[in-house]
C-alpha cells in the first residue's frame, strides 16, 4: 500500500519526472516521430472504430509532441467532426474549451495553433478526446505540461454519477509510461492511452 504524498511532494516529484521526460521526448528524430504517430492512427483505427458524427477532440501538437496529423486524417475520413482545444485568451485564465477545427489558425501564447473563429462546443458533449501527454501510469493518472487545462476542462469526472460524458485516450510513445505517478486532488484520469506499440485500458486505480 503506498502513503500518499504531501502536495509539495507530489510537485517536486512531478517536476523531476518531467523534466525527464520531456528531455528523452526531444531526441526522437523525425523518422521515428513520423513512424510512432502512423502505427498511433492505426492502433486508435483497430480499437475504437471511430464513426461519422462523433465529435472527436484532438490536439495541434508542438514540434516535440507525438504528430496529431495521422490521428485527425483519420477522424476525418471516418466522417467525424473534429475539434481543437483553444486557451481562453486572456492572460490570467487558465481555461480551455474545444472549437471546431476550421478556418484560419493562430499560435496563442503557449505557442499551439488553435482555430481563430469557429464555434465552440461545451468538454461534456464530446465523444472521445485524445490528450497530448508528457508520461501516464496504467491507473490513468496523466502527466501533462503543468498547466492543468484539461484536468480544469473535463473536472465533472469528478462527480458525475451515472453519466457516461467523453472518452478520455491519451497519446504516448511506449517509453512515456510509468510504474507510477503520485496522485494530486485535481487529477481527471484517463481511460486508455495509446502507443506505437498498441493500447493500455487503464484501470480506476
Amino acid at each position: 500500500m503506498r502513503v500518499a504524498l504531501p502536495d509539495s511532494k507530489v510537485a517536486a516529484e512531478r517536476r523531476a519526472l518531467r523534466a525527464r521526460l520531456i528531455a528523452k521526448r526531444r531526441q526522437v528524430n523525425a523518422h521515428e516521430r513520423e513512424h510512432a504517430a502512423g502505427r498511433i492512427a492505426r492502433n486508435v483505427d483497430r480499437a475504437f472504430h471511430l464513426r461519422a458524427g462523433w465529435r472527436i477532440a484532438a490536439y495541434a501538437a508542438l514540434r516535440e509532441e507525438l504528430d496529431s496529423t495521422p490521428l485527425i486524417t483519420l477522424a476525418a475520413e471516418r466522417g467525424c467532426r473534429i475539434y481543437l482545444p483553444r486557451i481562453d485568451r486572456r492572460r490570467r485564465s487558465r481555461s480551455m474549451r474545444f472549437v471546431a477545427m476550421r478556418g484560419a489558425m493562430r499560435e496563442n501564447r503557449l505557442g499551439i495553433a488553435e482555430p481563430e473563429v469557429a464555434e465552440s462546443i461545451g468538454a461534456r458533449w464530446l465523444d472521445v478526446v485524445f490528450l497530448p501527454l508528457v508520461g501516464f501510469d496504467r491507473h490513468g493518472l496523466r502527466l501533462g505540461t503543468g498547466g492543468g487545462f484539461y484536468d480544469r476542462a473535463f473536472a465533472f469526472r469528478h462527480t458525475r454519477e451515472m453519466w457516461r460524458g467523453p472518452l478520455l485516450v491519451g497519446i504516448a510513445y511506449a517509453f512515456q509510461e510509468l510504474k507510477h505517478i503520485a496522485a494530486a486532488p485535481h487529477d481527471v484520469r484517463m481511460d486508455a492511452v495509446v502507443t506505437e506499440e498498441g493500447v493500455i485500458r487503464c484501470t480506476t486505480g
